[in-house]
């Protein structure tokens, strides 16, 4: 017996983050029960959004303009680049609005086992735009893994230069965490970076 539309939606919604087959069938079920008033409307959004929404050819955010709002922004302080490998980082370093300056999202980590190497990253850029004399802090805000960590010292050496400062987040103990709870790799590191 063939698959039918319905099998092929519940398919598609589980290959989804966070979503499971049981949970993509139940979003399924939500959405033909409330045609009209979600599902048609959602299916417009989500092709007129595909059609509009692009990656900045600057930083490699996502927006329906170009550059994007915040690269086009004369409030962000242009002598500062953080350097994230998500859209998602971006986001969620904007969310706190702590950070005034630009990105530039690499679109991934360099990894071995995952085949993925300096050419599939938005490296290239990073490295033409930081040699931009008005850049002299470049953030680089990434995971404290070991793909994330040769990432960093990777553009380290492709990026050094006189009158740059580079510099990393901060890693250790979260506000409000317990040294208890803590893993030995998050404690070790927190005692070396100390201030």
């Amino acid at each position: 017996m063939q698959d039918g539309p319905l099998d092929h939606l519940i398919k598609m919604l589980s290959g989804l983050p966070g979503l499971g087959n049981r949970s993509a069938r139940r979003v399924a079920l939500h959405l033909l029960s409330k045609r009209g008033q979600l599902m048609i409307p959602l299916a417009d959004l989500l092709k007129q959004t595909a059609e509009d929404i692009k990656a900045c050819g600057t930083c490699g955010n996502l927006d329906n303009v170009e550059p994007c709002r915040i690269c086009q922004s004369a409030k962000r302080d242009r002598t500062q680049i953080c350097v994230v490998a998500q859209v998602s980082d971006l986001w969620a370093i904007e969310r706190t609005a702590s950070f005034k300056g630009m990105y530039h999202v690499l679109g991934g980590v360099l990894s071995a086992l995952d085949g993925v190497g300096p050419k599939d990253l938005n490296l290239d850029a990073l490295i033409a735009r930081s040699r931009d004399e008005a850049v002299t802090e470049v953030i680089l805000a990434l995971s404290a893994t070991v793909d994330g960590q040769s990432t960093a010292h990777y553009i380290n050496d492709h990026i050094a230069r006189d009158g740059l400062q580079i510099t990393h987040l901060a890693h250790g103990v979260p506000v409000g965490g317990e040294l208890d709870y803590l893993d030995d790799g998050t404690i070790t590191t927190a005692l070396r970076s100390r201030k």
